[in-house]
């Protein structure tokens, strides 16, 4: 099993991260690290923190001469907007955020709370998921994201991974086609005019992920449920969904599921992926699909209607520096949460010390399932 903590506020001096768990031999690649950490940054409709810092990942343990050794990996990203002492309490919490419950949890300032509850902390997590994504490779798996929705303005066909994949990191906002590109940024240009917000839906697909990856026999080992709780812990997802998702309320179960069918030199397949590539917890030999729904974010333009904490007056709600748009950015997040979570179920199936056994191992069981 692998694991990861960070620690570290949004106007701190820097994020850390502790990686436990991986096995030596991968082949760190802090370019790759980089470039995710860059692409988390873009995105039509981000704040202008975005304009500040430059994320560059600093690696600070378990890798000898451009490999991982088995210890524990050491990351940091430093904030160049490192200000915390400077920066005001803040009295009127905002509705959809944490400052109301985290206040009240922590008796601490909303300071305190918004700090830590910002999806600054999410840069960590990509450069985790990129390591992650990086011990992947050495097994032909490839996890890729891409944005089907940002407010109305949405991909109504299926995308195939090679069109995902192939997308440019010139798109504004993470986007494969260019027509609905542009109707999206209608959509944030709209939402920044009206000093609002908007969200929208990213999908996440993974490709190479072999039969039988999570288990059947217990919940929490279950692949769909540890890709739904890691995507439901990023800020402002609301709801998750598989394959056909919550279209499989309309339909029959005909309509529903994937039949199967047996070819001598491809072994057992089906022609559809309405599972989206996890039947029973466990990985079917499909393509994985997983879809995320994001909120707007709180941080409004025009508050709401709020509380001022300190005189319990009615107020409107604080404003703080924030994006009007996270969807393009929360698709690099996401990517990087399903790596680390197929990781994980692949290290429990396959485990080993070093990337060479879990080779070995993972070639036996590939041979014990030919028929």
């Amino acid at each position: 099993m692998i694991e990861f903590m960070t620690c570290g506020e949004s106007h701190g001096k820097q994020l850390s991260a502790i990686l436990e768990g991986m096995p030596s031999g991968i082949r760190m690649d802090p370019d790759l690290i980089n470039h995710d950490l860059w692409r988390r940054q873009q995105g039509f409709g981000r704040g202008g923190r975005q304009k500040i810092e430059s994320d560059k990942i600093e690696i600070t343990g378990g890798i000898y001469r451009g490999r991982t050794t088995g210890a524990p990996i050491g990351l940091s990203i430093h904030n160049k907007d490192a200000k915390i002492d400077e920066l005001p309490q803040l009295w009127r919490p905002r509705p959809g955020h944490a400052d109301l419950a985290g206040v009240l949890k922590y008796n601490v300032g909303i300071r305190e709370i918004l700090e830590r509850a910002s999806a600054r902390e999410t840069a960590m997590r990509v450069a985790v998921g990129s390591i992650a994504k990086l011990f992947l490779l050495d097994f032909g798996i490839k996890v890729a994201a891409h944005v089907v929705q940002i407010g109305k303005a949405r991909i109504k066909a299926e995308v195939s991974f090679d069109a995902i994949l192939k997308r440019s990191d010139d798109s504004q906002v993470n986007c494969v086609s260019p027509d609905v590109e542009k109707a999206m940024i209608r959509e944030i240009k709209k939402a920044m005019k009206d000093e609002n917000t908007v969200g929208g839906k990213f999908e996440v697909c993974v490709r190479g992920v072999p039969i039988g990856l999570g288990s059947h026999v217990h919940y929490k080992r279950k692949l769909d449920g540890r890709i739904a709780q890691g995507l439901m812990s990023l800020q402002t997802v609301k709801a998750v969904e598989f394959g056909i998702g919550v279209l499989a309320a309309e339909v029959f179960g005909s309509e529903a599921h994937d039949e199967i069918y047996f070819d001598p030199k491809r072994s057992y397949y089906h022609t559809t992926n309405r599972a989206g590539g996890i039947t029973g917890g466990m990985s079917n030999g499909s393509e994985i699909r997983v879809r995320a729904i994001m909120k707007p974010i709180s941080t409004l333009g025009k508050p709401l209607r709020s509380v001022n904490m300190k005189t319990k007056a009615p107020e409107k709600a604080d404003f703080e520096r924030s994006d009007i748009c996270a969807v393009p950015a929360g698709s690099v997040v996401g990517e990087s949460i399903v790596a680390f979570e197929i990781a994980d179920a692949f290290l429990e199936k396959f485990g080993g010390d070093s990337v060479a056994e879990i080779k070995r191992n993972y070639k036996g069981y590939l041979r014990s399932i030919e028929v």
